[in-house]
């Protein structure tokens, strides 16, 4: 039998960036400046129309100065996130 994991809430996702963006104060130039992405790109990720690249969503966890764990625990919103191995082979 196959278990499959829940979605991931990429809504959450974006909201986060959304928040973080803004209790920095920043506009999505600023953003686009510090991560080196471009400013269409920020808007379309936070405004849902494209889920954007891992190589993205750690250029913006940096500029944000937000580990990417942090940043990306908001995909397990509404369902327990998994666990850490305990080393004994699971």
């Amino acid at each position: 039998m196959t278990i499959f994991p829940p979605d991931p809430d990429f809504e959450a996702l974006r909201l986060e960036l959304a928040r973080l963006r803004a209790v920095r104060g920043w506009s999505y130039d600023e953003l686009a400046a510090r991560s080196g992405l471009a400013r269409r790109t920020l808007i379309e990720i936070e405004q849902g129309r494209t889920i954007g690249t891992l190589k993205s969503w750690h250029a913006l966890a940096h500029a944000l100065n937000t580990p990417l764990d942090e940043l990306f625990a908001a995909l397990c919103n509404g369902h327990q996130p998994p666990s850490t191995p305990t080393g004994d082979g699971d």
